[in-house]
């Protein structure tokens, strides 16, 4: 499960548009925070993307992308033409298909690599859908879970929202703000639309005679939409969204670590209805861990990334990417499904599998200092020419790794003050005997 949203000029403080998501998934699903530069392709080539091979184009965009590590496609990403997307799993009366088609991450990634704006982003994935169909199993360890998406792209001029329900899809441009999770939200009003919308619902009965259109009322599933607690988190997004009219990067990073309440306890709540999400259980919440983030700053001129490569937004620093010449430094090995050492994504999970265990107190150590951080590298990046831009990157990486590190360090000698129910150890307690990781409590 996720969330995304877009913020438009009117709202934000510089005249950019912000984008920002949380990829929701299993806990020991590592993500891969990984960039490809652009390619040229002569005659005809293939591509293999998560379970279905289709056409290469003959030039392909550089891309930043965080990916599960198991599939091809990505959860979240940026090209180097300034387009970013973001997808979710929506829930819709349609039958998903359980055979190998093209999955919500590969239309987003393959959408990325061959836009230069959001609404060639859009037009390439309406085709791909018309094409190849959706489908196919989408969970790590859980290969029953299928679904159909929903995507916010954008760019320095335009977003797009794009929901789909099967082959059919409708797409509406976003005024001021917009936020999707994991349910359809796009009504009786949208710009453009699949041909046979109105009539497939005609047929179905799901559209009575005299009544007016409504997508999301025709094609949403009711179980998944509603215990998904995907409104509930939606609303959490809007909310902040639409109180804030002076938005900046910092406000983006504060809507995807959003708890809820300052006195927040992963362990209290059984449903997943929160922005910031944390597993739990397997009944409700076990693919709701946020597993990676995204911010993305966009101007015609300038466009800044900031990812964490990392779970868990609230344990994790924000860092600043640009396209320009070097991208990435060496994150390491890409990760698995197991601990490995020097992995970014799984030394990061000591802290935050650390911090669960005495959630509000060892959090606040580490927020504080996280914030201190942040505040210096978004302050540097509003200043840092390009040609020394990958230098910030650089240190942001170095910087946090050594934040977590020492509060790691700190945090091991705290004291437990208030320890969390049994069921959550216990799931937790299986989650890291799977993951093989040890953790020094």
């Amino acid at each position: 499960m996720c969330d995304t949203f877009v913020a438009m000029p009117s709202i934000t403080h510089d005249g950019s548009i912000i984008f920002g998501k949380n990829s929701d998934r299993e806990p020991n699903e590592a993500q891969v925070l990984e960039y490809h530069p652009t390619a040229e392709y002569t005659g005809k080539k293939t591509l293999k993307c998560t379970y279905l091979d289709i056409p290469q184009v003959a030039k392909t965009n550089a891309v930043l992308i965080s990916r599960p590590f198991w599939m091809w496609g990505a959860e979240i990403g940026a090209n180097d033409k300034g387009v970013v997307i973001g997808n979710e799993a929506v829930f819709s009366k349609m039958p998903t298909e359980k055979e190998g088609r093209l999955t919500g991450m590969d239309l987003l990634r393959l959408a990325l690599e061959r836009a230069d704006t959001s609404q060639i982003a859009l037009e390439i994935i309406i085709e791909l859908l018309a094409e190849f169909r959706q489908g196919g199993p989408c969970g790590f360890e859980d290969k029953k879970l299928t679904y159909h998406n929903s995507f916010i792209i954008a760019d320095s001029s335009v977003a797009w929202v794009l929901e789909t329900s099967g082959y059919l899809w409708v797409a509406k441009k976003v005024q001021d703000y917009y936020a999707i999770s994991n349910g359809l939200t796009i009504g009786e009003e949208y710009d453009l639309s699949h041909p046979d919308l109105i009539n497939y619902a005609e047929k179905k009965r799901w559209l009575k005679k005299g009544q007016t259109f409504n997508f999301m009322e025709c094609y949403s599933d009711w179980f998944y939409t509603t215990f998904s607690r995907c409104n509930a988190r939606r609303q959490s997004s809007l909310g902040q969204l639409s109180h804030n009219n002076k938005m900046n990067v910092t406000d983006a990073f504060s809507i995807l670590r959003n708890h809820g309440s300052s006195d927040y306890s992963p362990d209290n709540h059984f449903l997943m209805n929160h922005v910031c999400a944390h597993s739990a259980n397997k009944i409700a919440r076990n693919a709701s861990q946020s597993t990676a983030s995204m911010v993305a700053s966009l101007k015609k001129d300038e466009c800044i990334y900031w990812a964490t490569g990392t779970s868990a937004p609230c344990t994790s620093v924000f860092k600043p990417i640009r396209f320009i010449n070097d991208v990435l430094p060496d994150l390491g090995p890409n990760p698995t499904g197991k601990y490995s050492p020097n992995s970014l994504w799984w030394e990061h999970e000591k802290l935050h599998r650390t911090i669960l265990l005495d959630f509000q107190k060892r959090y606040q150590l580490f927020n504080d200092r996280r914030n201190k951080l942040e505040t210096e590298l978004y302050k540097k990046s509003l200043y840092t020419v390009s040609d020394d831009f990958f230098n910030l990157t650089k240190t942001a990486f170095k910087k946090s790794k050594h934040l977590e590190y020492t509060a790691l360090n700190e945090i091991i000698d705290m004291p437990v003050e208030k320890k969390p129910k049994n069921i959550y150890k216990r799931y937790w307690k299986a989650q890291n005997r799977k993951a093989e990781i040890l953790l020094h409590v």
